[in-house]
């Protein structure tokens, strides 16, 4: 992984995009995103975090009803951020109309987006992938609301008040078993009891 990201670090994003669409047509298990210069791998997910994403899906399902919000899931949309959008992420889950990414191809402009959702994954990079340069990238792109689910230390952020540059100026972090709430334009309030089933 060293010699990699020494390689890729002068990738340009049209190289980048060409090797991505290249891997997700010869292994369907693997995806590439492309985050503060580097590429990462994003492979498959256990069954726990899937639940997660569903639990998630579930708690906004009744809530966004009637408000033309949609949350993507399955970790197959691929958005443009970071500075002159120049980074390529996979969110696990996207908060936006429903209709934003129709016929928006591989990677899609973030205008829209309210909430982005990573759940972490027990691999190596997922600290400096999800906890740092997500974050800061989803900042850079504008986008309203990060939520992270944190399964190391069984939690769940949410960041608002984006500021391209500085990343995210507020953050609310709850235990796993607290309720969370969002504020609007989502109105959600979050049981988070649940989580702790998926662990490990």
């Amino acid at each position: 992984m060293t010699v990699m990201a020494q390689h890729t670090a002068q990738m340009s994003v049209e190289e980048f995009e060409e090797l991505a669409a290249h891997v997700a047509k010869r292994f369907d298990a693997v995806r590439l995103e492309f985050i503060n210069g580097r590429v990462g791998i994003k492979g498959m997910t256990d069954g726990n975090h899937s639940e997660v994403i569903r639990w998630l899906q579930e708690c906004f399902l009744m809530a966004m009803a009637g408000t033309g919000l949609w949350l993507y899931g399955g970790g197959e949309l691929g958005l443009r951020i970071e500075k002159y959008r120049k980074g390529r992420a996979l969110p696990d889950a996207v908060l936006a109309p429903r209709g934003t990414f129709t016929g928006k191809g591989d990677w899609a402009e973030t205008a829209g987006v309210v909430m982005t959702v990573e759940v972490t994954s027990y691999d190596a990079d997922t600290h400096r992938r999800d906890r740092e340069e997500k974050p800061a990238g989803y900042a850079d792109a504008g986008i309203p609301f990060y939520l992270l689910i944190d399964r190391d230390d069984c939690s769940v952020t949410l960041y608002s008040d984006p500021a391209p540059g500085d990343g995210y100026r507020s953050t609310v972090k709850k235990a796993f078993g607290a309720k969370l709430s969002l504020p609007e334009p989502l109105g959600v309030e979050l049981d988070t009891e649940e989580l702790k089933q998926y662990v490990g």
